[in-house]
């Protein structure tokens, strides 16, 4: 048996892979992840690397092969542990192992310590002025001022920072008097520290009794050993995050560690503060808008167990504790929690593979848990905690306005007569408005502003998109018709798809409201590195009357003296070309419900839409979790989706359109051999968007009941890839469920 073997753990050499043979005496003992002493190079000087994978045939003569040396007997480290998560990613997301690698050691580049240097006399007073005469007579006059500000100075010494800008000395005559013996230099490693903070130690909060319960069960079940996962299941407002921070307590009580996930950056700031006031020094954060250097330093005090708490979004997840001891996934309903790369895993499944590792717990936590997570629940295989109360204040009072009714009543504008009124309202006593553009699933769908109506898939009860062609394409199964201009149902013309921005509706308030001070969040206006921090501080400040956003407002945040909520375009997730698009749109609807009355003052909502019948928008409305689940799961059900079944979609994608057409067709050749085991195809289809970026797509959909069925499907196709020359310019993506 061979082994491939890293050496040296960067992002550069990462694909840097050495192969040796495992001796017969350590079969055993070598495994993926193991660290393993290997002779290196012409001298076989020993060196450390660590195994990435394991098999039977060799990659050059096996003669040129040496054999390892040793394994470590220090067992897995944090590093190592890594690699096995690796694997582990590869195998059931499907990627290469380069690519999965990748994901679990994201910083592991080559970044420069930053340091602080400071100068010391090696010497007595007496002896440093026999060497300023001597300097003086040579006429160094760079010696003679630093050694003349060294013996002005106490025992502290002076930084080399300041030797630099106020006295002008320069690296080289540093180093030649530390050469000569006369000073010393000691250098100290820095960290840099993304944390703004604040003072630590704020008074403890009260628990309310949902919530001591809540604490109190968990803390019994984890110092029982139980590790089944907890889903935290609380309306907003609960104080869920109350909930976590005692959990943690616990938790790093017992010398464990804990990372808290978080959907977006957006909520880094708000959540970070919370948990610095009560842990201090032991938080830190990890995302993507920092530096190198910054993330860097991050996971080199997390190995060295300098910090025992990391928050930030889905990278967090890796990071390397030696000691893990849980893992917090708040809104663990988001669809950020979806990696869109290779391999495409979902921080619940991986979070969960990483407790099992450390023998650590999982808590989801949200006011609107995924289907998945609370399917999960029901069937016994997490514990479910609630919350069923505000912890402060009451659930505000959510009207839905039909905007059919509104257009038969000549109001075209983008706001209802109802919102109108209930803006001027809060505007005039002084208090805070959040309006929400659900643009999410901005894909093309068509409905009838008269009725309605929205034109779907026969077969997928999937909306149809709008293409540019004049045709209406269902992206599931490849069903088309021609584009409509009248509605099919009541006959009208007012049929087509929704076209606004933030930008606009930005506009359109001030225009309305020229004395209201207007705030708008979305992509463009949080671009910069403190983006999402400025815009969300400047409103907390109340330096701002009205926020416009897209649902990175809508997720998580604490403004108190926000009292009216506007949805505008509540549909327009409703008919994304995605099963998941109910779900998705009862979520956001019910998180921007519950920005509003967290404060002293009520709460009002206002929901716009075009189908205030439909069960997701009905049950958002009345905030009703339960009601909207039961609707939701028999739908799944009965189409055969995820979680009731599992689903495996394959994007094949390649320059030349006739060799993946063949590509294709070979597979439909192929593909009704899998169905005696109990794998349902739909495809090859075009892909929603066929021709990106110079690479014609294909998409084939697998289900089965059994996830097992799937990731063997998986590594079917992977085999096929690489041994049929047919597929040799075809790149395979997979993406489960």
């Amino acid at each position: 048996m061979y082994a491939d073997i890293i050496v040296d753990i960067s992002q550069e050499q990462l694909d840097k892979t050495f192969q040796y043979r495992i001796p017969p005496e350590l079969e055993n003992e070598v495994q993926i992840g193991v660290m393993v002493q290997i002779p290196f190079g012409r001298g076989n000087r020993l060196l450390t690397g660590y195994v990435i994978g394991i098999g039977s045939t060799p990659k050059i003569p096996a003669e040129k092969i040496k054999d390892i040396d040793s394994v470590s007997q220090s067992g897995i480290q944090a590093v190592g542990r890594m690699i096995q998560l690796a694997a582990w990613l590869k195998k059931q997301y499907g990627s290469t192992m380069n690519q999965a690698l990748k994901t679990v050691l994201p910083v592991k580049e080559k970044v420069r310590q930053k340091e602080k240097k400071t100068v010391r006399l090696a010497v007595s007073k007496e002896k440093a002025a026999e060497y300023l005469a001597l300097y003086e007579k040579k006429n160094a006059v760079a010696r003679v001022r630093l050694l003349k500000a060294l013996c002005k100075t106490d025992e502290n010494g002076l930084d080399t920072a300041v030797l630099k800008e106020q006295y002008q000395i320069t690296t080289q005559t540093i180093q030649a008097l530390e050469k000569q013996n006369v000073i010393t230099v000691e250098t100290q490693e820095l960290y840099r520290n993304p944390v703004r903070e604040t003072a630590p130690g704020q008074e403890r909060l009260i628990l309310n009794e949902a919530q001591q319960k809540a604490v109190t069960q968990f803390c019994t079940q984890f110092d029982a050993g139980e590790r089944k996962p907890w889903l935290l299941y609380g309306v907003t407002g609960s104080g869920k995050t109350l909930c976590y921070i005692e959990m943690i307590q616990h938790v790093t009580a017992q010398g464990k560690q804990a990372i808290v996930l978080i959907p977006e950056i957006a909520l880094t700031f708000q959540t970070v503060q919370r948990f610095y006031r009560r842990f201090g020094s032991q938080v830190s954060v990890l995302h993507s808008r920092m530096s190198k250097g910054e993330r860097y330093d991050q996971f080199l005090r997390a190995m060295r167990g300098e910090i025992s708490i990391m928050i930030g979004p889905r990278s967090a997840l890796f990071t390397p504790f030696t000691n893990l001891g849980l893992i917090i996934m708040d809104e663990e309903h988001e669809g950020a929690y979806k990696s869109e790369q290779a391999p495409r895993y979902h921080a619940r499944e991986t979070a969960v593979h990483i407790a099992k590792m450390c023998g650590a717990g999982v808590v989801f936590g949200s006011a609107t848990p995924s289907v998945e997570a609370f399917y999960r629940a029901k069937k016994n295989e997490y514990t479910l905690l609630e919350l069923p109360r505000r912890a402060s204040g009451t659930l505000p009072a959510v009207y839905t306005v039909d905007l059919r009714e509104e257009l038969k009543c000549g109001n075209r504008s983008v706001f209802s007569r109802r919102l109108q009124e209930l803006i001027q309202r809060r505007l005039a006593a002084k208090e805070q408005i959040i309006l929400f553009l659900n643009k999410r699933g901005y894909a093309g769908f068509v409905s009838c502003r008269m009725c309605g109506h929205v034109l779907k898939c026969p077969h997928c009860d999937i909306s149809l998109t709008e293409h540019k062609n004049g045709k209406m394409v269902c992206h599931y199964c490849g069903y088309e018709q021609p584009r409509v201009t009248r509605c099919p149902v009541c006959g009208s013309k007012y049929i087509s798809g929704f076209r606004a921005g933030t930008q606009q509706i930005e506009e359109a308030v001030k225009k309305m409201y020229p004395q209201a001070r207007v705030l708008r969040m979305d992509m463009d206006t949080t671009a910069g590195k403190e983006g999402h921090e400025k815009i969300l501080a400047a409103f907390s400040a109340q330096e701002a009357d009205i926020l416009v956003g897209t649902q990175m407002i809508v997720k998580g945040h604490d403004f108190p003296n926000v009292t009216l909520v506007g949805v505008l375009a509540a549909d327009m997730s409703l008919y994304a070309g995605d099963y998941r698009a109910a779900e998705r749109t009862f979520e956001l609807l019910t998180q921007a419900a519950g920005r509003a009355g967290r404060g002293r003052q009520a709460g009002e909502v206002v929901i716009q839409t075009y189908t205030p019948q439909h069960y997701s928008i009905a049950a958002a409305a009345a905030q009703n979790y339960e009601q909207f689940y039961e609707e939701e799961i028999a739908f799944r059900s009965i189409m055969d989706y995820p979680p009731v079944c599992n689903m495996l979609m394959v994007t094949l994608s390649s320059k030349n359109e006739e060799q993946l057409l063949a590509a294709c067709t070979f597979l439909k050749e192929v593909i009704p051999e899998w169905k005696k085991e109990q794998v349902r195809i739909t495809g090859p289809v075009a892909a929603g968007v066929y021709k990106r970026n110079d690479y014609y797509n294909q998409v084939v959909y697998l289900k089965a009941t059994a996830y097992e069925k799937l990731t063997a499907c998986k590594d079917r196709l992977e085999t096929l890839c690489r041994e049929n020359t047919l597929f040799r310019s075809i790149g395979l993506q997979f993406d489960f469920n």
